[in-house]
């Protein structure tokens, strides 16, 4: 397969490219600068990849960077924690429906976009899987932009002709651990990266449902393969691990290195101080003592998917973080 990947240069994009191409594809990937060593140098090194300049925000360069390609992978979306409407919502919504209009145009056969589990789980369900969809008027900007940009993608084929459909395939990834390809920091690894370099002086009783960044690029090459997963929804996720757990790994795999991440209980009203001065700790003060049982069953059975254990992806995002020295004891 020729394969596009969109905003390349992101975490989950990179390891996106890397197994591509271990496995026999080629790939042509979209970036804002494709002159900018800083952050593309590291996709060049990985194998025989195409640069192309291609924005979310803006028409210009998605129809030659489409042409002649089988397949897209939509891994490109703003991501900010704390971000506003106008800032996730609107591009967000606006770059995918960009992006099917000239696949559609182009012919590609089939588009695989990274959605999330926040398109899933702010709604009410003992279980979450594929059938369940986030509620947009009860979400915050973030989980709010992939709703409305996932709904958007599937309205966008549905209305289409059905000798002309565009195959659609979406993958909803929970929180994304794993190495990095690059000194370029992740935000989904900013957990590990409190918790290992002891940035909060406890734990609070939070968790997180938890999937490797390689096993879900594998996820979406799968996805763009079998013939039968057009028109799905695949969620994501290998396990859950509550933070004390997390720092308890971390301790365990780097103790004797010189890391000691906390692991002493933090309680809820000093968490609540502390966000009314740091916005990243605000947005997460919903999440506290809450679990939500997520089902990656169906990614399992349909795409043959066998993500890696979450003990090792949390060491191995550490030892990433540790090498690349952007945390350090």
């Amino acid at each position: 397969m020729h394969v596009l990947v969109t905003g390349a240069a992101g975490f989950l994009a990179g390891h996106c490219v890397k197994d591509l191409l271990a496995h026999g594809h080629t790939v042509r990937g979209t970036v804002r600068d494709p002159s900018d060593a800083t952050k593309v140098g590291y996709l060049k090194e990985l194998g025989d990849i195409e640069l192309v300049t291609a924005d979310l925000t803006d028409d210009a360069g998605w129809d030659e960077a489409v042409a002649g390609c089988d397949v897209v992978l939509h891994t490109a979306s703003p991501f900010f924690l704390d971000g506003t409407d106008d800032e996730l919502v609107g591009p967000a919504v606006a770059g995918t429906l960009r992006i099917l209009k000239a696949a559609s145009k182009a012919g590609v056969k089939r588009v695989v976009m990274t959605s999330s589990t926040a398109a899933i789980v702010n709604c009410e369900a003992e279980t979450y899987t594929e059938a369940q969809w986030s509620v947009p008027e009860d979400c915050s900007p973030y989980p709010k932009s992939k709703t409305l940009a996932e709904r958007a993608a599937w309205d966008f084929v549905a209305a289409q002709p059905e000798q002309e459909r565009l195959e659609l395939v979406t993958c909803n990834p929970c929180l994304i651990l794993g190495p990095l390809l690059s000194d370029r920091m992740s935000l989904s690894l900013h957990v590990v990266k409190r918790v290992l370099g002891r940035e909060m002086p406890g734990v609070p009783h939070m968790g997180f449902s938890i999937v490797d960044v390689r096993d879900v690029a594998i996820a979406h090459r799968l996805a763009a393969e079998n013939p039968t997963a057009a028109g799905n929804r695949y969620l994501l996720m290998a396990g859950h691990s509550w933070l004390k757990g997390m720092a308890l790994t971390l301790k365990g795999a780097f103790g004797d290195e010189g890391f000691n991440p906390p692991t002493l209980p933090l309680p809820y009203p000093l968490l609540w101080l502390v966000g009314r001065f740091d916005s990243t700790v605000r947005a997460i003060l919903p999440d506290v003592g809450a679990y939500k049982k997520l089902d990656s069953h169906k990614a399992r059975t349909e795409l043959g998917w066998a993500p890696r254990d979450v003990q090792t992806s949390i060491v191995d995002t550490g030892r990433s973080l540790i090498d690349r020295r952007i945390v350090t004891s």
